[in-house]
């Protein structure tokens, strides 16, 4: 089956334009496919995207998971974990890693839970 060659007709609105016309258009057309994908990526996370930041943030995989884990347990993985710990750290005044491994070994849950509540209470 051969194809209807119909560039002449598609690109009769382009024609007109200078280079720069159409390098404008370009860009236009482009951020307007990636502009739903930046948003989807801003308000939408997984659990290995914040495992991830967490080992940049010095922990380790093992701990990096089950901190995960334990947020999100709370609904509080859209919040993001690397925030949550340092939330965590800052409420009982201790080094964000410290504070992490702690989570990591099912300590401070009950400031998970107070933040989880603070969150669901904002929101609404």
């Amino acid at each position: 089956m051969k194809r209807v060659d119909d560039f002449e007709t598609r690109s009769k609105h382009l024609q007109h334009m200078t280079d720069e016309e159409l390098d404008a258009y370009f860009w236009e057309l482009a951020e307007k496919i990636v502009d739903p994908l930046i948003e989807l990526a801003y308000y939408h996370t997984s659990p290995s995207i914040e495992r991830s930041v967490l080992l940049r943030m010095g922990f380790s995989s093992i701990e990096a998971k089950e901190i995960v884990n334990r947020i999100e347990e709370r609904g509080l993985l859209p919040k993001g974990a690397g925030n949550i710990v340092l939330k965590v750290a800052e409420r009982l005044k201790k080094d964000y890693l410290a504070a992490g491994k702690a989570i990591a070994n099912g300590e401070y849950l009950e400031v998970l839970d107070d933040i989880a509540r603070e969150a669901r209470k904002n929101e609404a």
